[in-house]
């Protein structure tokens, strides 16, 4: 009788135990899907967060099944069961191995399905559909900041992209500097930023909003302020924007460039009335040298602040 009172005390608070991991994990899902990649705003987020939710969804379908099979084998072989059959010299059982590896194969082939559609589909250097003109910006990785051209409207930004909502953004994407990862996880769609190398990405944002975008690589001392804010508008607020930043701040030549090449950290949000047209082009081709790298700083040194251009 103790030890039957013992195995139930136990199995309770087996159970608790797996009640709490449960309220925890969907607590940390739904904080997620509030400002994350479950909560994107435009087609290829929506795209990526499907593939991930497809993907938990399989997974789980093993999981639960296993963990309570789990319990019951606990449960049901516990010592004072006496009914519970006891082979110690079973060796082999056909069954048993059909379903140990038949799982795990219809598994692999489920989820490299959905990735494979969900990739294929999702591809970053495929045009976005759209009656609207795409817009071109270029994306420089800087340390520790991020520059953004605008070649049709002739203005650059740094750590900050404003985009027009409905409209297929392309992205040509370049590192002045080490390797990178350029991220926005409510667009969607991370993707490398390579010396000497041109990334292309296309994003779109369905409505208006204002989120964070971030370098999703380690680079170096700066590295966790090395974020940048996006906003999605309208057309009209967006030809205003551009408007406005054409009336102020400094150009943006291989001069200032050479500023802006070196390394500074928690840089604020500027942008340049006017940038050099074969600006990105220098920098992609290496016409223009490349920066150092990160460097190792001295003893106490807490990061510069600096401002680079007029502000917005």
């Amino acid at each position: 009788m103790r030890v039957v009172e013992v195995n139930r005390q136990l199995v309770s608070k087996q159970a608790l135990r797996v009640c709490r991991c449960s309220v925890l994990g969907l607590l940390s899902v739904g904080l997620t899907s509030c400002s994350g990649i479950l909560a994107p705003i435009g087609p290829v987020g929506a795209g990526n967060a499907e593939i991930l939710i497809d993907a938990t969804v399989v997974m789980l379908v093993i999981v639960i099944p296993t963990i309570i099979v789990a319990f019951w084998v606990a449960w049901h072989y516990r010592a004072s069961n006496a009914a519970a059959e006891y082979l110690p010299y079973w060796s082999y059982s056909g069954r048993i191995e059909a379903v140990v590896w038949s799982i795990p194969i219809l598994t692999i082939m489920f989820i490299g399905g959905l990735i494979w559609i969900g990739s294929y589909r999702l591809d970053p250097f495929r045009p976005l559909p759209s009656r609207d003109p795409t817009l071109e910006v270029e994306v420089v990785s800087l340390d520790w900041k991020w520059l953004f051209i605008y070649p049709e409207q002739g203005i650059a930004t740094v750590n900050q992209l404003v985009m027009p909502v409905g409209t297929p953004v392309h992205f040509s994407i370049t590192s002045a500097s080490v390797f990178n990862v350029f991220f926005i996880p409510r667009l969607g769609s991370m993707i490398y930023a390579m010396p000497g190398m041109v990334s292309e990405l296309h994003l779109q944002a369905d409505r208006a909003a204002q989120i964070a975008g971030l370098s999703a690589q380690f680079s170096g001392d700066g590295f966790s302020d090395m974020d940048f804010e996006v906003r999605s508008v309208p057309d009209a607020e967006f030809g205003a924007w551009v408007d406005g930043v054409r009336g102020t701040g400094p150009t943006l030549d291989q001069a200032a460039y050479s500023e802006l090449l070196k390394q500074s950290h928690r840089v604020p949000p500027s942008s340049y009335r006017a940038a050099d047209r074969g600006l990105f082009h220098a920098i992609a081709t290496q016409q223009i040298p490349p920066g150092p790298g990160p460097q190792p700083e001295g003893p106490g040194h807490a990061g510069r602040e600096v401002s680079t251009g007029g502000s917005d």
